[in-house]
């Protein structure tokens, strides 16, 4: 299929291997141009340094998206012991180098353990956290001095799977690169991980490479890069999506016409649950399409994102599509 075969439709996700050097937004501008509509839209925003994971929806699908980003991510990623710099990334400017030459393995497991589990984080200066309203790496790039509060984030794994010394016939202050995993929930910044693990040991560090593997169920083994996505655009159906990304319920006829019409249903315990983010929980119709999502308050499920028209089993809601 060209990309001039596909046509605007009730859409689904794109599951792209993003490419280091593009923005998301880069990505999402491709997509549009590949699926020829202009309602797309991401889940959980990747530097250009990254690549990996991005969803991305495109459509009615653009309604998950939001309750998508708030899912658990997983990462690979290679910090570099010896030396910072001001984004706490390689793309930043060099701050300060160190000699990490006596930085041994066993010291790099025991400094990462207290930055694993429930913990409070401080974000990256260049983050897209607001303050007063404007962007933090906004007001950092403009030569601002940028204090952000810690937040807490669980990391529910930071593992080191390969250590790596200063090289043969180096001069200059010896560095240690050390790659790790990430298992961790959103709002957890990885080159706050790095640049915490380089204060802990003294020495200082960044992030040289990150590699984003999953978002919520949705892995890298299901991603497609931007070139082979060019030649067919492979899109998970919207109820397809919604069923492997949120806890989910099972509706009869008249239960799906009234959430279609904005009432509530009684809560249901036998909600079949999956690792995705609970904020949210995917109701669909006896014929199997995705109704809404709905959110469970006081013993009531309330629809919050709807995907048909008052009363069930008429054509989706197309306004503002």
């Amino acid at each position: 299929m060209g990309k001039g075969d596909v046509q605007p439709g009730p859409g689904g996700l794109v599951l792209v291997d993003k490419a280091a050097g593009m923005s998301s937004h880069d990505v999402v501008a491709r997509i549009r141009r590949l699926a020829n509509t202009r309602k797309v839209g991401h889940a959980g925003t990747l530097d250009p340094m990254a690549t990996g994971v991005l969803v991305v929806g495109i459509e009615r699908t653009t309604r998950l998206l939001g309750y998508l980003a708030g899912g658990d991510k997983s990462y690979t990623a290679t910090i570099r012991l010896g030396q910072t710099t001001d984004t706490d990334d390689a793309e930043g400017t060099l701050l300060s180098t160190a000699d990490a030459g006596a930085v041994t393995e066993e010291a790099v497991r025991a400094a990462m353990a207290p930055l694993t589990g429930e913990i409070l984080q401080v974000p990256t200066t260049i983050s897209a956290i607001k303050v007063d309203g404007k962007r933090a790496y906004k007001r950092a790039r403009a030569g601002e001095d940028v204090e952000l509060a810690a937040r807490p984030v669980t990391v529910s794994r930071f593992e080191l799977t390969d250590f790596r010394g200063s090289r043969p016939g180096e001069t200059t202050p010896s560095v240690v690169d050390v790659d790790v995993e990430v298992d961790c929930s959103t709002g957890t910044y990885v080159r706050a991980l790095a640049r915490d693990l380089g204060a802990a040991l003294g020495v200082g560090g960044h992030l040289t490479a990150l590699r984003r593997t999953r978002v919520g169920p949705f892995g890298i083994e299901a991603c497609r890069t931007l070139e082979e996505l060019a030649e067919g655009l492979e899109l998970v159906p919207l109820a397809a999506a919604a069923r492997a990304a949120f806890p989910h319920r099972d509706l009869d006829a008249e239960a799906a016409r009234i959430v279609a019409n904005g009432g509530w249903i009684p809560v249901d315990g036998a909600t079949t649950s999956t690792e995705a983010a609970p904020a949210a929980v995917a109701a669909f119709g006896p014929d199997g399409d995705l109704v809404c999502l709905l959110s469970d308050k006081t013993g009531r499920s309330w629809p919050i994102v709807g995907f048909t028209g008052p009363g069930y089993g008429v054509d989706p809601v197309t306004t503002g599509e």
